[in-house]
């Protein structure tokens, strides 16, 4: 299989003077990329997504690095020591070890050891930390400073790039580290205390709903977005097998809602201030520019240089896909190109709360209240003509009514006839209840109740009164 893939890499090297006749080059890359998913063990449409991403010879190389193990590096912790302090106690354990790279002050790369890293006296007492090179590429880009500043990692669990962004703001500032998952937060609270951390809150809600929640409460934030993993696969090797392209496109939806929530909890005022970065452990188009070009049309943001001298620039066109032109400021990285984790890194600059689609709402209310104008006016030139018209029908009715009307001294007159009348019907009806009222009297006659309730007399010293009786009837016999 080795030997076959090699030779069609060949063949498509210099296709049309070393083809098959009669075989096309579909045919050729549906054989290497069934070859490859073979021998790499990956689902072959995998391969086939590498396969549009970059060329055949340079999609076997990413796969080669893929399966390699990256370099272990640490992070000095300078809330406690300095790196030259630190690569010196670790040369005295006989560990070997170099200096990352010019880009970073505080990176060592540790070739050798014949004890665990994860165990010396220097990391428990908070000296280091166990971070991989490409994870201090979104810290360096967002490049927090010292003072009253207020960060947000929106996904910070176990809190690398929290206790870097730490680092940078020198203990100072406010730090809100939060994660959906409390369990990964007990990581985070452990690695804080570990390394002297002292200005982090840690949280733990959906990212989803940050931006309704602290809604421009933020002047930086990191957005270390959950993925793929299709950057780390030399970490993890089972994303070969059950990462498909529905996952990474379910994923690239995730990553907008909280890219969008970001953008919303961040505040553009001040000088330091609407700033955040994106960042990805995937090396996939779906979870990276197509999401930044997203971001860019719903919301009045702008891409800025992300500040790091290495890396390729972001994709301005895949396939049939356009982008827009800053995308070229975004930040790739390779583990077949920089021996690091494949990593994506977007610098966006939030310049105010409006979004795109608004001004079209302005636009179509202003063009609603011109028309109710209008119509109102319209109304108004219609009742004004109907006033200037004469209706003869309702005149004529009128000179009539008039005709019918009695004068003021017949009015006066029926008026003092119906006072009259009143008045005497008024005495009549009096003396008739009173002539009823006195028929009333003389034939109401008063009868006792049918059942009168008999009413006890309560006697009082009755046995005085009895013997009194007896003694009384005795004399008079």
């Amino acid at each position: 299989l080795r030997e076959r893939i090699n030779e069609i890499l060949e063949v498509l090297a210099d296709f049309k003077q070393r083809r098959e006749p009669n075989r096309s080059r579909s045919e050729y890359i549906a054989q290497l990329t069934s070859d490859m998913a073979e021998v790499f063990g990956y689902l072959p449409e995998l391969v086939e997504y590498f396969l549009t991403m970059f060329n055949p010879s340079e999609t076997l190389e990413f796969l080669e690095a893929s399966d390699s193990p990256r370099p272990l590096v640490v992070r000095t912790n300078t809330l406690k020591t300095r790196r030259k302090d630190l690569a010196a106690s670790l040369l005295k354990r006989g560990v070997t070890l170099d200096p990352l790279a010019n880009w970073s002050k505080v990176g060592l790369k540790i070739t050798a050891s014949p004890i665990p890293i994860g165990a010396t006296p220097e990391y428990l007492s908070g000296q280091y930390m166990l971070q991989s090179a490409a994870s201090f590429c979104p810290v360096l880009a967002l490049s927090p400073n010292p003072g009253k500043e207020v960060v947000l990692d929106m996904s910070a669990a176990p809190g690398g790039k929290t206790s870097y962004i730490a680092q940078l703001m020198r203990n100072t500032g406010t730090i809100i580290a939060n994660d959906l998952k409390s369990e990964r937060q007990k990581a985070t609270v452990a690695n804080m205390h570990r390394l002297g951390v002292r200005n982090v809150i840690t949280s733990c809600y959906d990212g989803r709903k940050l931006g309704k929640l602290w809604k421009n409460r933020f002047t930086k934030i990191l957005l270390d977005a959950p993925c793929s993993g299709l950057g780390v696969i030399s970490r993890d090797p089972s994303v070969k097998v059950q990462r498909t392209i529905k996952d990474v496109l379910r994923c690239g939806v995730l990553q907008k809602e909280l890219l969008l929530n970001a953008i919303d909890a961040l505040s553009y005022k001040g000088k330091d201030g609407g700033i955040m970065v994106y960042s990805t452990c995937s090396v996939s188009v779906a979870e990276n520019e197509d999401v930044v070009n997203y971001i860019l049309k719903k919301r009045d943001v702008k891409l800025l240089d992300a500040g790091l001298d290495f890396g390729k620039p972001g994709f301005t066109r895949y396939q049939e896909k356009r982008y827009h032109p800053s995308l070229a400021l975004t930040r790739r990285f390779y583990p077949h190109v920089h021996n690091m984790d494949g990593f994506y890194v977007a610098k966006i600059q939030k310049l105010s709360d409006k979004r795109p689609g608004d001004d079209d709402d302005d636009e179509g209310e202003k063009q609603m209240v011109d028309e109710e104008v209008k119509n109102e006016e319209e109304a108004s030139d219609e009742e004004d003509e109907d006033k200037d018209e004469v209706d003869w029908a309702s005149e004529v009715k009128k000179a009539v009514k008039k005709k019918k009307k009695p004068s003021k001294k017949n009015e006066e007159r029926v008026s003092q006839t119906k006072g009259r009348s009143k008045k005497t019907k008024r005495q009549a009806n009096d003396s008739g209840t009173g002539q009823s009222q006195e028929k009333k009297a003389k034939t109401h006659v008063s009868v006792p109740p049918k059942n009168p309730a008999k009413q006890k007399k309560k006697s009082t010293n009755a046995k005085v009164t009895k013997p009194r009786r007896r003694k009384l009837q005795q004399g008079e016999m």
